[in-house]
Protein backbone atom coordinates (compact mmCIF):
# COMPACT_ATOMS: atom_id res chain seq x y z
CA UNK A 1 0.00 0.00 0.00
CA UNK A 2 1.48 3.56 -0.97
CA UNK A 3 0.61 5.06 2.23
CA UNK A 4 2.48 7.97 1.00
CA UNK A 5 -0.26 8.70 -1.74
CA UNK A 6 -2.72 7.96 0.40
CA UNK A 7 -1.82 10.51 3.06
CA UNK A 8 -1.80 13.63 0.59
CA UNK A 9 -5.11 12.70 -1.08
CA UNK A 10 -6.18 12.68 2.24
CA UNK A 11 -4.60 16.07 3.16
CA UNK A 12 -6.18 17.30 0.20
CA UNK A 13 -9.78 16.00 0.47
CA UNK A 14 -10.00 16.99 4.10
CA UNK A 15 -8.26 20.81 3.61
CA UNK A 16 -11.03 21.13 0.82
CA UNK A 17 -13.71 20.23 3.06
CA UNK A 18 -12.78 22.02 5.86
CA UNK A 19 -12.21 25.58 3.53
CA UNK A 20 -15.19 24.87 1.85
CA UNK A 21 -17.00 24.02 5.73
CA UNK A 22 -15.35 27.57 6.79
CA UNK A 23 -16.51 28.97 3.96
CA UNK A 24 -20.09 27.80 5.16
CA UNK A 25 -19.82 29.29 8.19
CA UNK A 26 -18.50 32.52 7.08
CA UNK A 27 -21.73 32.98 5.37
CA UNK A 28 -23.78 31.81 7.93
CA UNK A 29 -25.20 34.59 10.25
CA UNK A 30 -28.77 34.04 10.41
CA UNK A 31 -31.66 30.89 10.84
CA UNK A 32 -32.42 31.27 7.24
CA UNK A 33 -28.78 30.61 5.92
CA UNK A 34 -28.69 27.74 8.21
CA UNK A 35 -31.50 26.33 7.30
CA UNK A 36 -32.12 27.19 3.55
CA UNK A 37 -28.57 27.96 2.79
CA UNK A 38 -29.75 31.93 2.43
CA UNK A 39 -32.70 30.88 -0.42
CA UNK A 40 -30.09 32.11 -2.97
CA UNK A 41 -27.81 28.97 -3.79
CA UNK A 42 -26.74 28.63 -7.42
CA UNK A 43 -29.12 26.07 -9.66
CA UNK A 44 -25.94 24.04 -10.86
CA UNK A 45 -24.29 23.57 -6.94
CA UNK A 46 -28.39 22.66 -6.18
CA UNK A 47 -28.25 20.18 -8.35
CA UNK A 48 -25.13 18.48 -7.59
CA UNK A 49 -26.01 18.95 -3.43
CA UNK A 50 -29.61 17.20 -4.03
CA UNK A 51 -27.85 14.28 -6.45
CA UNK A 52 -25.07 13.95 -3.46
CA UNK A 53 -27.38 14.12 -1.04
CA UNK A 54 -30.12 11.30 -2.64
CA UNK A 55 -26.97 8.94 -3.80
CA UNK A 56 -24.75 7.83 -0.93
CA UNK A 57 -22.70 4.56 0.06
CA UNK A 58 -26.32 2.85 0.57
CA UNK A 59 -26.41 3.37 -3.11
CA UNK A 60 -23.24 2.45 -4.22
CA UNK A 61 -22.17 -0.23 -2.01
CA UNK A 62 -25.60 -1.55 -0.51
CA UNK A 63 -27.41 -1.58 -3.91
CA UNK A 64 -24.33 -2.28 -5.55
CA UNK A 65 -23.88 -5.41 -3.66
CA UNK A 66 -27.92 -6.17 -4.29
CA UNK A 67 -26.82 -6.05 -7.90
CA UNK A 68 -24.26 -8.85 -7.07
CA UNK A 69 -27.26 -10.96 -6.20
CA UNK A 70 -29.94 -9.79 -8.10
CA UNK A 71 -28.09 -8.56 -11.73
CA UNK A 72 -28.99 -5.92 -13.82
CA UNK A 73 -32.47 -6.08 -12.95
CA UNK A 74 -31.41 -3.20 -10.50
CA UNK A 75 -31.39 -1.13 -13.59
CA UNK A 76 -35.17 -0.37 -13.18
CA UNK A 77 -34.13 1.89 -10.29
CA UNK A 78 -31.76 3.79 -12.07
CA UNK A 79 -35.07 4.75 -15.03
CA UNK A 80 -37.40 5.23 -11.33
CA UNK A 81 -34.51 7.66 -10.16
CA UNK A 82 -33.97 9.60 -13.28
CA UNK A 83 -37.79 10.11 -14.27
CA UNK A 84 -39.01 10.39 -10.50
CA UNK A 85 -36.37 11.10 -8.81
CA UNK A 86 -35.18 14.04 -11.20
CA UNK A 87 -38.05 14.68 -13.38
CA UNK A 88 -40.70 14.14 -11.77
CA UNK A 89 -39.30 15.66 -8.46
CA UNK A 90 -37.62 18.77 -9.71
CA UNK A 91 -40.50 19.92 -12.23
CA UNK A 92 -43.61 19.01 -10.52
CA UNK A 93 -42.43 18.98 -6.65
CA UNK A 94 -39.82 21.43 -6.83
CA UNK A 95 -41.21 24.21 -8.37
CA UNK A 96 -44.21 24.12 -6.05
CA UNK A 97 -42.31 23.70 -3.04
CA UNK A 98 -39.97 26.56 -3.54
CA UNK A 99 -42.97 28.86 -4.40
CA UNK A 100 -45.31 27.99 -1.65
CA UNK A 101 -41.98 27.52 0.57
CA UNK A 102 -41.31 31.07 0.29
CA UNK A 103 -45.05 32.37 0.13
CA UNK A 104 -45.66 30.69 3.69
CA UNK A 105 -41.84 31.82 5.02
CA UNK A 106 -40.80 28.86 5.92
CA UNK A 107 -37.48 27.25 6.57
CA UNK A 108 -37.83 23.44 7.01
CA UNK A 109 -40.58 20.35 5.78
CA UNK A 110 -42.59 19.76 8.59
CA UNK A 111 -42.57 23.90 9.03
CA UNK A 112 -43.48 23.58 5.38
CA UNK A 113 -46.41 20.80 6.17
CA UNK A 114 -47.71 22.49 8.87
CA UNK A 115 -47.95 26.10 7.91
CA UNK A 116 -49.70 24.58 4.88
CA UNK A 117 -52.26 23.01 6.97
CA UNK A 118 -52.29 25.79 9.99
CA UNK A 119 -51.31 23.12 12.58
CA UNK A 120 -48.64 22.19 15.11
CA UNK A 121 -49.43 18.56 15.14
CA UNK A 122 -48.50 18.15 11.79
CA UNK A 123 -45.51 19.72 12.08
CA UNK A 124 -44.50 18.19 15.19
CA UNK A 125 -45.58 14.81 13.86
CA UNK A 126 -43.32 15.31 10.71
CA UNK A 127 -40.77 16.10 12.60
CA UNK A 128 -40.85 13.51 15.30
CA UNK A 129 -41.01 10.77 12.29
CA UNK A 130 -37.97 12.52 10.90
CA UNK A 131 -35.65 12.44 14.25
CA UNK A 132 -36.96 8.64 14.75
CA UNK A 133 -36.69 6.75 11.39
CA UNK A 134 -33.96 9.45 9.90
CA UNK A 135 -30.76 7.78 11.79
CA UNK A 136 -32.00 4.45 10.63
CA UNK A 137 -31.21 5.37 6.83
CA UNK A 138 -27.63 7.94 8.29
CA UNK A 139 -26.52 4.76 10.16
CA UNK A 140 -26.92 2.56 6.65
CA UNK A 141 -24.77 5.10 4.97
CA UNK A 142 -21.98 5.10 7.65
CA UNK A 143 -21.95 1.55 7.41
CA UNK A 144 -21.33 1.60 3.69
CA UNK A 145 -18.56 3.93 4.45
CA UNK A 146 -16.96 2.21 6.76
CA UNK A 147 -16.90 -1.61 5.17
CA UNK A 148 -15.24 0.39 2.12
CA UNK A 149 -12.49 1.59 4.68
CA UNK A 150 -12.64 -1.98 6.58
CA UNK A 151 -12.00 -3.43 3.45
CA UNK A 152 -9.45 -1.60 1.38
CA UNK A 153 -7.43 -0.04 4.24
CA UNK A 154 -7.69 -2.42 6.84
CA UNK A 155 -8.69 -0.64 9.12
CA UNK A 156 -11.26 -1.47 11.83
CA UNK A 157 -14.11 -1.37 11.37
CA UNK A 158 -15.04 0.82 14.54
CA UNK A 159 -12.50 3.39 14.04
CA UNK A 160 -13.47 3.12 10.30
CA UNK A 161 -17.41 4.13 11.36
CA UNK A 162 -15.72 6.64 13.83
CA UNK A 163 -13.28 8.89 12.27
CA UNK A 164 -15.62 10.27 8.89
CA UNK A 165 -18.67 10.90 11.22
CA UNK A 166 -16.56 13.00 13.23
CA UNK A 167 -15.43 15.03 9.89
CA UNK A 168 -19.27 15.04 8.73
CA UNK A 169 -20.53 15.86 11.84
CA UNK A 170 -17.86 18.86 12.47
CA UNK A 171 -18.51 20.73 9.00
CA UNK A 172 -22.60 20.34 9.50
CA UNK A 173 -22.35 21.50 13.32
CA UNK A 174 -20.26 25.28 12.13
CA UNK A 175 -21.54 25.76 8.60
CA UNK A 176 -25.71 24.51 8.54
CA UNK A 177 -27.04 23.93 5.12
CA UNK A 178 -24.37 26.38 3.27
CA UNK A 179 -21.65 24.44 4.44
CA UNK A 180 -23.62 21.61 3.31
CA UNK A 181 -24.24 22.75 0.28
CA UNK A 182 -20.80 23.74 -1.17
CA UNK A 183 -19.09 20.47 -0.14
CA UNK A 184 -21.54 18.63 -1.34
CA UNK A 185 -21.03 20.22 -4.77
CA UNK A 186 -17.46 19.04 -4.14
CA UNK A 187 -18.39 15.60 -2.96
CA UNK A 188 -20.17 15.26 -6.32
CA UNK A 189 -17.48 15.79 -8.64
CA UNK A 190 -15.67 13.62 -6.84
CA UNK A 191 -18.04 11.04 -7.09
CA UNK A 192 -18.40 11.14 -10.76
CA UNK A 193 -14.98 10.88 -11.62
CA UNK A 194 -14.61 8.07 -9.08
CA UNK A 195 -17.76 5.98 -10.83
CA UNK A 196 -16.51 7.01 -14.04
CA UNK A 197 -13.50 5.33 -13.50
CA UNK A 198 -14.38 2.64 -11.81
CA UNK A 199 -16.79 1.51 -14.91
CA UNK A 200 -14.33 1.74 -17.73
CA UNK A 201 -11.62 -0.24 -15.65
CA UNK A 202 -14.03 -2.88 -15.05
CA UNK A 203 -15.10 -3.34 -18.67
CA UNK A 204 -11.31 -3.27 -19.97
CA UNK A 205 -10.56 -5.65 -17.13
CA UNK A 206 -13.54 -8.01 -18.44
CA UNK A 207 -12.60 -7.85 -21.69
CA UNK A 208 -14.72 -5.11 -22.91
CA UNK A 209 -18.58 -4.23 -22.98
CA UNK A 210 -19.82 -7.44 -25.18
CA UNK A 211 -17.75 -9.85 -23.84
CA UNK A 212 -18.40 -8.77 -19.96
CA UNK A 213 -22.29 -9.00 -20.71
CA UNK A 214 -21.52 -12.53 -22.96
CA UNK A 215 -19.70 -13.54 -19.73
CA UNK A 216 -22.33 -12.60 -17.08
CA UNK A 217 -25.27 -13.99 -19.13
CA UNK A 218 -23.67 -17.49 -19.04
CA UNK A 219 -23.03 -17.24 -15.13
CA UNK A 220 -27.05 -18.51 -14.99
CA UNK A 221 -26.18 -22.07 -14.44
CA UNK A 222 -24.06 -20.65 -11.04
CA UNK A 223 -27.03 -19.32 -9.73
CA UNK A 224 -27.91 -21.43 -6.46
CA UNK A 225 -30.67 -23.85 -6.70
CA UNK A 226 -32.63 -21.81 -3.52
CA UNK A 227 -32.46 -18.87 -5.81
CA UNK A 228 -33.51 -20.27 -8.44
CA UNK A 229 -36.38 -21.44 -6.05
CA UNK A 230 -37.07 -18.24 -5.61
CA UNK A 231 -37.42 -17.01 -8.95
CA UNK A 232 -33.87 -16.16 -10.00
CA UNK A 233 -33.51 -16.53 -13.84
CA UNK A 234 -29.66 -15.06 -14.18
CA UNK A 235 -28.06 -11.95 -13.97
CA UNK A 236 -28.86 -10.31 -17.03
CA UNK A 237 -32.59 -11.01 -16.63
CA UNK A 238 -35.37 -9.65 -14.29
CA UNK A 239 -36.46 -12.73 -11.74
CA UNK A 240 -39.37 -14.75 -13.11
CA UNK A 241 -42.63 -12.81 -13.14
CA UNK A 242 -44.57 -12.69 -9.61
CA UNK A 243 -41.77 -14.64 -7.94
CA UNK A 244 -40.44 -14.25 -4.34
CA UNK A 245 -37.46 -12.60 -5.63
CA UNK A 246 -39.30 -10.66 -8.60
CA UNK A 247 -41.88 -8.86 -5.84
CA UNK A 248 -38.79 -7.98 -3.44
CA UNK A 249 -36.70 -6.38 -6.15
CA UNK A 250 -39.85 -4.53 -7.95
CA UNK A 251 -41.67 -3.46 -4.74
CA UNK A 252 -39.03 -3.13 -2.00
CA UNK A 253 -36.02 -2.18 -4.20
CA UNK A 254 -37.29 -0.07 -7.57
CA UNK A 255 -40.34 0.95 -6.65
CA UNK A 256 -39.97 1.84 -2.93
CA UNK A 257 -36.73 3.62 -3.72
CA UNK A 258 -37.56 4.98 -6.92
CA UNK A 259 -40.80 6.56 -5.76
CA UNK A 260 -39.54 7.16 -2.58
CA UNK A 261 -37.00 9.80 -2.88
CA UNK A 262 -40.02 12.32 -4.02
CA UNK A 263 -40.51 12.41 -0.07
CA UNK A 264 -37.08 12.41 1.38
CA UNK A 265 -37.34 16.02 3.92
CA UNK A 266 -33.68 16.48 3.26
CA UNK A 267 -34.30 16.41 -0.34
CA UNK A 268 -37.42 18.89 -0.69
CA UNK A 269 -34.91 21.05 1.24
CA UNK A 270 -32.71 21.54 -1.83
CA UNK A 271 -35.79 23.26 -3.69
CA UNK A 272 -35.96 25.96 -0.56
CA UNK A 273 -32.62 27.08 -1.40
CA UNK A 274 -32.49 28.16 -5.16
CA UNK A 275 -33.96 32.33 -5.92
CA UNK A 276 -36.19 30.83 -8.62
CA UNK A 277 -38.36 28.63 -10.43
CA UNK A 278 -35.77 28.90 -13.03
CA UNK A 279 -33.44 27.36 -11.13
CA UNK A 280 -34.63 24.33 -10.60
CA UNK A 281 -35.45 23.80 -14.46
CA UNK A 282 -31.70 24.98 -14.96
CA UNK A 283 -30.84 21.93 -12.28
CA UNK A 284 -32.52 19.36 -14.81
CA UNK A 285 -29.82 17.79 -16.94
CA UNK A 286 -27.00 17.94 -13.89
CA UNK A 287 -28.67 16.06 -12.00
CA UNK A 288 -30.22 13.58 -14.33
CA UNK A 289 -26.38 12.71 -15.81
CA UNK A 290 -25.07 12.82 -12.16
CA UNK A 291 -27.67 9.99 -11.04
CA UNK A 292 -27.44 8.25 -14.47
CA UNK A 293 -23.69 7.91 -13.38
CA UNK A 294 -23.75 6.77 -9.99
CA UNK A 295 -26.47 4.32 -9.61
CA UNK A 296 -26.01 3.45 -13.17
CA UNK A 297 -22.10 2.49 -12.91
CA UNK A 298 -23.27 1.18 -9.02
CA UNK A 299 -26.08 -1.22 -10.16
CA UNK A 300 -23.53 -2.43 -13.31
CA UNK A 301 -20.57 -3.37 -11.42
CA UNK A 302 -22.26 -4.94 -8.84
CA UNK A 303 -23.93 -7.70 -11.08
CA UNK A 304 -20.33 -7.91 -13.23
CA UNK A 305 -18.03 -8.39 -9.94
CA UNK A 306 -19.71 -12.23 -10.20
CA UNK A 307 -17.75 -12.77 -13.57
CA UNK A 308 -14.55 -11.50 -12.06
CA UNK A 309 -15.02 -13.16 -8.97
CA UNK A 310 -15.60 -16.74 -10.84
CA UNK A 311 -12.62 -16.46 -13.23
CA UNK A 312 -10.07 -15.57 -10.33
CA UNK A 313 -11.61 -17.82 -7.83
CA UNK A 314 -14.65 -20.10 -9.14
CA UNK A 315 -17.12 -18.53 -6.51
CA UNK A 316 -19.79 -15.94 -7.02
CA UNK A 317 -19.71 -12.45 -6.01
CA UNK A 318 -21.47 -13.13 -2.41
CA UNK A 319 -19.74 -16.40 -1.95
CA UNK A 320 -16.39 -14.35 -2.70
CA UNK A 321 -17.09 -12.54 0.58
CA UNK A 322 -17.34 -15.51 2.87
CA UNK A 323 -13.57 -16.56 2.60
CA UNK A 324 -11.64 -17.40 5.45
CA UNK A 325 -14.80 -18.62 7.03
CA UNK A 326 -16.37 -15.67 7.37
CA UNK A 327 -20.15 -15.68 6.69
CA UNK A 328 -21.44 -14.02 3.21
CA UNK A 329 -22.00 -10.83 3.39
CA UNK A 330 -23.85 -8.72 0.96
CA UNK A 331 -22.38 -4.85 1.74
CA UNK A 332 -18.94 -6.17 1.30
CA UNK A 333 -19.22 -7.24 -2.71
CA UNK A 334 -18.60 -4.22 -3.91
CA UNK A 335 -15.90 -2.67 -1.19
CA UNK A 336 -14.00 -6.35 -2.12
CA UNK A 337 -14.18 -6.89 -6.03
CA UNK A 338 -12.23 -2.56 -5.82
CA UNK A 339 -9.80 -3.92 -3.59
CA UNK A 340 -8.83 -6.91 -5.46
CA UNK A 341 -9.78 -5.72 -8.97
CA UNK A 342 -8.71 -2.52 -9.21
CA UNK A 343 -5.48 -0.42 -9.57
CA UNK A 344 -4.25 1.09 -6.39
CA UNK A 345 -4.45 4.96 -7.47
CA UNK A 346 -8.68 3.78 -8.38
CA UNK A 347 -8.66 2.08 -4.52
CA UNK A 348 -7.60 5.50 -2.91
CA UNK A 349 -9.69 7.49 -5.87
CA UNK A 350 -13.12 5.17 -4.80
CA UNK A 351 -12.23 5.58 -1.31
CA UNK A 352 -12.71 9.27 -1.19
CA UNK A 353 -15.95 8.37 -4.10
CA UNK A 354 -17.35 6.57 -1.24
CA UNK A 355 -16.89 8.80 1.43
CA UNK A 356 -18.35 11.87 -0.34
CA UNK A 357 -21.12 9.77 -1.18
CA UNK A 358 -21.66 9.12 2.53
CA UNK A 359 -20.24 12.38 3.79
CA UNK A 360 -22.25 14.26 1.24
CA UNK A 361 -25.44 12.50 2.40
CA UNK A 362 -24.80 12.16 6.05
CA UNK A 363 -24.46 15.70 6.19
CA UNK A 364 -28.37 16.37 4.73
CA UNK A 365 -29.41 13.80 7.72
CA UNK A 366 -27.56 15.10 9.94
CA UNK A 367 -28.87 18.85 8.64
CA UNK A 368 -32.61 17.92 8.75
CA UNK A 369 -32.73 16.31 12.23
CA UNK A 370 -30.90 19.01 14.01
CA UNK A 371 -33.34 21.38 12.68
CA UNK A 372 -36.63 19.15 13.48
CA UNK A 373 -35.20 18.21 16.97
CA UNK A 374 -33.94 22.26 17.48
CA UNK A 375 -36.54 24.03 15.56
CA UNK A 376 -39.77 22.22 14.62
CA UNK A 377 -40.38 20.05 18.00
CA UNK A 378 -39.52 23.17 20.39
CA UNK A 379 -40.08 25.58 17.93
CA UNK A 380 -39.40 28.91 20.20
CA UNK A 381 -41.45 31.98 19.32
CA UNK A 382 -39.21 35.45 19.57
CA UNK A 383 -35.94 33.45 19.30
CA UNK A 384 -33.35 35.08 18.11
CA UNK A 385 -31.03 33.99 15.38
CA UNK A 386 -28.18 32.86 18.05
CA UNK A 387 -30.43 30.98 20.12
CA UNK A 388 -32.06 29.34 17.08
CA UNK A 389 -28.35 28.31 15.96
CA UNK A 390 -27.41 26.60 19.24
CA UNK A 391 -30.53 24.76 19.44
CA UNK A 392 -30.12 23.59 15.55
CA UNK A 393 -26.06 22.10 16.53
CA UNK A 394 -27.41 20.84 19.96
CA UNK A 395 -29.75 19.02 17.66
CA UNK A 396 -27.27 18.13 15.42
CA UNK A 397 -25.04 16.64 18.12
CA UNK A 398 -28.01 14.73 19.44
CA UNK A 399 -28.49 13.13 15.54
CA UNK A 400 -25.27 12.24 15.16
CA UNK A 401 -25.22 10.25 18.61
CA UNK A 402 -27.74 7.88 17.92
CA UNK A 403 -26.63 7.61 14.15
CA UNK A 404 -23.47 6.35 15.53
CA UNK A 405 -25.25 3.74 18.03
CA UNK A 406 -27.42 2.65 15.10
CA UNK A 407 -24.78 1.94 12.92
CA UNK A 408 -22.83 -0.18 15.76
CA UNK A 409 -25.89 -2.23 16.86
CA UNK A 410 -27.33 -3.26 12.85
CA UNK A 411 -26.54 -6.59 11.94
CA UNK A 412 -24.53 -7.35 9.05
CA UNK A 413 -25.85 -6.57 5.01
CA UNK A 414 -28.28 -4.13 6.28
CA UNK A 415 -27.73 -1.28 4.26
CA UNK A 416 -30.38 -1.47 1.25
CA UNK A 417 -32.71 -3.27 3.52
CA UNK A 418 -32.92 0.14 6.00
CA UNK A 419 -32.43 2.21 3.17
CA UNK A 420 -35.66 0.76 1.28
CA UNK A 421 -37.05 0.72 5.39
CA UNK A 422 -36.50 4.34 5.61
CA UNK A 423 -38.01 5.38 1.90
CA UNK A 424 -40.66 2.91 2.38
CA UNK A 425 -42.03 4.76 5.95
CA UNK A 426 -40.81 7.93 4.16
CA UNK A 427 -43.52 7.68 0.72
CA UNK A 428 -46.33 6.35 2.83
CA UNK A 429 -46.52 9.03 5.66
CA UNK A 430 -45.64 12.08 3.62
CA UNK A 431 -45.94 11.33 -0.13
CA UNK A 432 -49.60 11.46 0.09
CA UNK A 433 -50.13 14.60 1.86
CA UNK A 434 -47.07 15.97 0.45
CA UNK A 435 -48.41 16.21 -3.00
CA UNK A 436 -52.09 17.55 -1.93
CA UNK A 437 -50.19 19.80 -0.08
CA UNK A 438 -49.38 21.33 -3.41
CA UNK A 439 -52.21 19.88 -5.84
CA UNK A 440 -55.28 19.69 -4.11
CA UNK A 441 -56.92 22.71 -2.12
CA UNK A 442 -59.63 20.45 -0.93
CA UNK A 443 -56.90 18.58 1.45
CA UNK A 444 -58.08 19.32 5.33
CA UNK A 445 -55.44 19.02 8.06
CA UNK A 446 -57.81 16.33 9.84
CA UNK A 447 -57.34 14.64 6.19
CA UNK A 448 -53.63 14.74 6.79
CA UNK A 449 -53.50 14.28 10.25
CA UNK A 450 -55.50 10.44 10.00
CA UNK A 451 -53.48 9.92 6.58
CA UNK A 452 -50.38 10.26 8.63
CA UNK A 453 -51.30 8.54 11.26
CA UNK A 454 -52.98 5.32 9.65
CA UNK A 455 -50.05 4.80 7.61
CA UNK A 456 -47.36 4.80 10.12
CA UNK A 457 -49.02 2.58 12.02
CA UNK A 458 -50.04 0.35 8.72
CA UNK A 459 -46.53 0.49 7.82
CA UNK A 460 -44.96 0.06 11.05
CA UNK A 461 -47.37 -2.68 11.83
CA UNK A 462 -46.21 -4.80 8.46
CA UNK A 463 -42.69 -4.40 8.86
CA UNK A 464 -42.66 -5.57 12.56
CA UNK A 465 -45.36 -8.55 12.23
CA UNK A 466 -45.94 -9.59 9.00
CA UNK A 467 -42.82 -8.53 5.97
CA UNK A 468 -40.36 -11.19 7.02
CA UNK A 469 -37.38 -9.93 6.13
CA UNK A 470 -37.62 -6.73 8.54
CA UNK A 471 -39.55 -8.67 10.85
CA UNK A 472 -36.82 -11.16 11.88
CA UNK A 473 -34.53 -8.15 11.95
CA UNK A 474 -36.08 -6.46 14.58
CA UNK A 475 -37.12 -9.88 15.97
CA UNK A 476 -40.31 -8.09 17.42
CA UNK A 477 -43.10 -10.68 16.30
CA UNK A 478 -40.62 -13.56 17.76
CA UNK A 479 -40.52 -12.06 21.46
CA UNK A 480 -44.01 -11.90 21.43
CA UNK A 481 -45.67 -14.57 19.27
CA UNK A 482 -42.56 -17.41 18.84
CA UNK A 483 -42.56 -17.12 15.07
CA UNK A 484 -40.68 -14.82 12.65
CA UNK A 485 -43.66 -13.56 10.74
CA UNK A 486 -47.72 -13.62 11.34
CA UNK A 487 -48.33 -12.96 7.65
CA UNK A 488 -49.09 -15.70 4.50
CA UNK A 489 -46.61 -15.91 1.50
CA UNK A 490 -47.18 -13.77 -0.84
CA UNK A 491 -47.12 -10.94 2.09
CA UNK A 492 -44.48 -12.08 3.44
CA UNK A 493 -42.34 -10.59 0.85
CA UNK A 494 -44.34 -8.02 -0.63
CA UNK A 495 -43.50 -4.95 0.65
CA UNK A 496 -45.01 -2.69 3.49
CA UNK A 497 -45.39 -0.01 1.02
CA UNK A 498 -47.48 -1.73 -1.99
CA UNK A 499 -50.42 -2.00 1.02
CA UNK A 500 -49.40 1.35 3.64
CA UNK A 501 -49.21 3.61 0.44
CA UNK A 502 -52.47 2.91 -1.05
CA UNK A 503 -54.28 3.13 2.43
CA UNK A 504 -52.52 6.36 3.23
CA UNK A 505 -53.83 8.05 0.24
CA UNK A 506 -57.50 6.67 0.56
CA UNK A 507 -57.39 7.70 4.40
CA UNK A 508 -56.31 11.28 3.35
CA UNK A 509 -59.01 11.37 0.35
CA UNK A 510 -61.74 10.18 2.43
CA UNK A 511 -61.25 12.27 5.77
CA UNK A 512 -60.70 15.53 3.73
CA UNK A 513 -64.03 15.02 2.09
CA UNK A 514 -65.65 14.72 5.33
CA UNK A 515 -64.13 17.57 7.46
CA UNK A 516 -63.76 20.92 7.05
CA UNK A 517 -61.00 22.22 4.07
CA UNK A 518 -57.73 23.59 5.61
CA UNK A 519 -57.15 27.47 5.98
CA UNK A 520 -53.55 27.82 4.64
CA UNK A 521 -51.64 29.77 7.01
CA UNK A 522 -50.05 33.01 5.63
CA UNK A 523 -46.33 33.14 7.79
CA UNK A 524 -44.71 30.50 9.79
CA UNK A 525 -45.19 32.73 13.36
CA UNK A 526 -49.11 31.33 13.10
CA UNK A 527 -47.55 28.28 14.28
Amino acid sequence: MNTDLLYIMLAVYLGITVFLGYLGYRHTKSSKDYMIAGGNVHPVLMSLAYGSTFISTSAIVGFGGAAGVYGMSLLWLTVFNIFVGIFVAFVFFGVKTRQLAQELQVKTFPEFLGARFASPFIRKFSAAMICLTMPLYAAAVMIGGARYMEEALQMDYVTALTIFAVIVLAYVFFGGLRGVIYTDAMQGIIMFIGMAALVILTYSLLGGVTTAHLKLEALRNMVPQAMVAKGHMGFTAMPAFSSELWWFVISTLVLGVGIGVLAQPQLAVRFMTVSSAKGIYNGLGVGAVFILFMTGVAFTVGALSNVYFVEHGGKLALAATAAGGAAPNIDKIIPLFITLAMPEWLRYVFLFTLLSAAMSTLSGQFHIISTSISYDLNPQKGASDAQTLMLARIGTLLGFLLTLALALYLPAGIIAIATALFFGMCTAVFLPIYAAALYWPRITASGAMYSMITATVVYAGLVFFVHEKEAGIFGLCARLFGVNTLGVTPWTYIDPLVIALPVSAIVLIAASLLTQPAVKATVAEEL
